[in-house]
């Protein structure tokens, strides 16, 4: 991934409101409800422009668009109390400041804000689960000052999307438009909250698709691919529309007041906008919103692939026919589902279900868009001849069924880290300090642990209170604690007089 773009991607991973649709969700919350978005009408295009300039070009106007978007985006107020720290850990910054916590230090609170979209009547709002993340209480004001509170109903870290809930009923909502059929250079409007400022409006225009920044993957760099795990997404819409901290979780809308796009990121040297921001395109937010919804987390449909964006230099390498694509470089160490279809590595995929994939990026949002057991087509290049190949996704664990994902796992899945039991040497090291053992972090992602400063290494101790010794007993701690408040307190093994407590909502 482009380096330059790493090193601007300080991103404050800006807050802003998205104006996501009109979305009509049908029965409760069960297995067998459909999650059903509704698309917006197209008026005329006439109301889009207005006066004129020589030859056919027009002025835009946004007018209709701010009208549209603005009542469906909602300002989200994050707040969590933190201890003071007293040792110097390298801790990550949550809502401007460190929010790391130490056993004897005072209580401080701390607060953010964000945007988020309404996107249906009776309550469900996305928005960025760097938002959300670690805040144990949320408010969330309407653009016609009526306040709520609301629960998080779920989380993506992969590709930083969230669904919350606020008690209301009747909402104004916005409509999906399609993130496909954006063109770069075409005008956008971006809805949000930036600095406080309520329902502000901003505009630009589509500078480019499917970019890649790095940004979600800054917590996890492994290079596993489709193989297994969920890797960070990024496929972004790159805009020029100003963009600030409090924009995260907006709305970007073309001028037909359709949700394209949810404002996620900026870069800058800065910390406030410099010229660019970053969306997550709405087919993928939609995908990922009503699987947190329907199934209590993310369905992700695996091909099987180690893949690798192709130029010219590569081309020429790996002795292809082609210099834009995919190249397959190898398969999952399992089971692959590209594999058991037909491909064959050098094989070069140059489009997803009739889209051209030019990039890595792009191709994983296309692949991501679809459920396990669901098909995708593939269009192979190989040795000069082209063929279409239909694959059926397969679950992370090699299968074709959904998985639903139980509470538990969703809350372990929302800490954001691999863990382990202690070994017998690590154990005999805590019980000299007189405690009975604890849950190792073995490996750290984007999440609520990072959230908070715990690192790698870091061992949990207890869960409100009670001792754990095993990842059995962590799981079984968090069992039912979705949308309350946990505190854990732990150490490391280097410094076991130094004893760490935060607490953060599930």
């Amino acid at each position: 991934m482009n380096q330059n773009w790493k090193s601007l991607a300080l991103v404050g991973l800006i807050s802003s409101v998205v104006t996501v649709g009109g979305v009509k969700f049908l029965g409760g919350l069960d297995d067998t409800r459909d999650v059903i978005f509704k698309e917006a009408e197209t008026p005329s295009m006439a109301r889009f422009t207005s006066g004129g300039l020589p030859g056919n070009a027009a002025i835009a106007d946004f007018t209709y668009a701010a009208e549209i978007s603005t009542p469906a985006v909602v300002h989200i107020k994050a707040s969590a109390t933190r201890q003071s720290q007293q040792r110097g850990m390298d801790i990550f910054d949550l809502f401007g400041e460190d929010f790391g916590m130490r056993r004897g230090g005072g209580p401080q609170k701390q607060e953010s804000s964000g945007s988020g979209v309404i996107v249906s009547p009776d309550g469900y709002i996305v928005t960025n689960n760097h938002v959300v993340e670690g805040a144990e209480e949320l408010e969330v004001v309407l653009s016609n000052k009526r306040t709520f509170k609301a629960k998080v109903i779920g989380t993506d870290p992969s590709t930083d999307i969230a669904v919350i809930q606020i008690p209301a009923k009747d909402l104004p909502t916005l409509a999906f438009g399609s993130s496909d059929a954006i063109k770069v250079g075409e005008w956008v409007v971006a809805v949000g909250n930036p600095f406080n400022l309520a329902s502000t409006v901003t505009a630009g225009i589509v500078s480019a698709k499917g970019r890649g920044i790095g940004i979600l993957g800054q917590q996890r760099n492994d290079g596993r691919q489709f193989s297994g795990g969920d890797t960070p997404l990024e496929s972004f819409i790159q805009t020029d529309a100003v963009v600030n901290p409090g924009n995260s979780g907006g709305a970007l809308v073309n001028l037909k007041g359709e949700l394209i796009g949810i404002n996620t990121a900026i870069a800058s040297p800065t910390g406030s906008y410099a010229g660019y921001a970053f969306a997550v395109p709405s087919s993928l937010v939609k995908k990922v919103s009503s699987d947190i919804i329907k199934f209590g987390g993310v369905q992700r449909g695996y091909i099987g692939i180690i893949p690798e964006e192709l130029d010219s230099k590569k081309a020429e390498q790996y002795d292809v026919k082609v210099t834009n694509g995919i190249y397959v470089q190898g398969f999952g160490e399992s089971s692959s589902a590209a594999k058991d279809a037909g491909l064959k590595v050098g094989d070069v995929i140059t489009k997803v279900d009739g889209i051209d994939v030019d990039s890595d990026p792009k191709f994983r949002e296309l692949v991501a868009r679809k459920r396990p057991g669901e098909n995708v087509t593939l269009t192979v290049n190989r040795n000069g001849s082209v063929k279409d190949y239909t694959v059926m996704l397969r679950n992370r664990e090699g299968g074709k069924d959904i998985i639903k994902t139980e509470e538990a796992d969703v809350a372990l899945g929302s800490l954001g880290a691999q863990f382990g039991d202690l070994n017998p040497r690590e154990t005999q090291r805590l019980q000299r300090a007189n405690i009975a053992g604890g849950v190792k972090v073995n490996g750290m992602e984007a999440g609520k642990l990072a959230r908070v400063g715990v690192e790698e290494g870091f061992i949990i101790t207890k869960v409100n209170d009670k001792p754990v010794r095993s990842v059995k007993e962590l799981k079984a701690a968090l069992a039912g604690k979705k949308g309350s408040k946990v505190q854990m307190e732990g150490l490391y093994l280097d410094y076991p007089d130094d004893v760490y407590s935060f607490g953060f909502n599930l």
